[in-house]
């Protein structure tokens, strides 16, 4: 899907967000739309502010000037706004954070019952079919440390969509995963976006995965502290003349002529 295509709209807005931590400035001036129905991909070297933007997103943290809008209401504007987007999303973090005293199931029915109020025996089938959704239906009755990293990230997947949210978002999915696996969940998330039509958006450094799954990428940089480059991850790789982005999205070509 083309995120430029005719009629789409976009769902989440941020419009001329300053912020960072303590008195250090980390994100200025940043404007930037995702498109219902994309995957957009951040990226960017270590500490150029990706998970900020991402904290920033989900209203985690309040923006020092402003507006981040979801559906074209601020999500600052009053603790019900705040509160009624963060229905509407999905959230999966590197670790799957799991609780360890729960099994597969239980985990994914949690959301369902903090903010729902159907009967526990529609809540389980619920969080039964997002199981099956991810391929763990055979481990639902498993503990996280039961299962592997990779089947630890699907189930935290599976608690992410437990609410049919509009909105996935996804902090470095690929961290701590061999490249096979990876590539499985690079997959997963591809036919979920596809077949549910549900918006992604990913904090991610691996080429592999921003090459395989991206609609759109934006690229931050430290020293500009807002973003420096975006389109399709062959227009940055190709066609771009900013060094910055040529040496990331070079990376795989420099490692191979060092190797030779």
């Amino acid at each position: 899907m083309s995120y430029q295509a005719p009629g789409m709209k976009p769902v989440l807005k941020v419009e001329h967000l300053q912020g960072g931590w303590d008195e250090q400035l980390v994100l200025d001036d940043i404007n930037l739309q995702v498109i219902k129905g994309e995957i957009l991909v951040i990226v960017g070297k270590s500490g150029c502010g990706k998970s900020t933007l991402m904290h920033y997103l989900l209203g985690l943290i309040k923006p020092w000037k402003g507006r981040i809008l979801f559906k074209d209401s601020d999500i600052w504007s009053s603790p019900g706004a705040l509160q009624r987007a963060r229905t509407r999303w999905g959230v999966t973090f590197q670790s799957g954070a799991l609780l360890g005293n729960l099994t597969l199931l239980e985990n994914v029915m949690l959301p369902l019952k903090e903010y729902t109020d159907l009967p526990d025996r529609d809540i389980r089938i619920v969080a039964y079919s997002k199981l099956d959704t991810v391929g763990l239906a055979d481990f639902a009755d498993s503990n996280p440390l039961e299962v592997s990293g990779g089947m630890q990230k699907r189930a935290g997947l599976a608690r992410a969509m437990a609410l049919d949210p509009e909105v996935l978002f996804f902090d470095e999915p690929s961290a701590g995963l061999d490249p096979v696996t990876s590539a499985s969940l690079d997959e997963l998330i591809k036919t979920i976006n596809s077949s549910l039509g549900t918006t992604v958006v990913i904090v991610t450094h691996e080429l592999a995965s921003i090459f395989a799954i991206s609609d759109r990428v934006i690229m931050l940089d430290h020293e500009a502290h807002g973003i420096i480059a975006e389109g399709t991850a062959a227009e940055l790789r190709d066609k771009s003349s900013d060094e910055r982005v040529k040496a990331f999205f070079g990376r795989n070509l420099a490692a191979a002529k060092r190797s030779q």
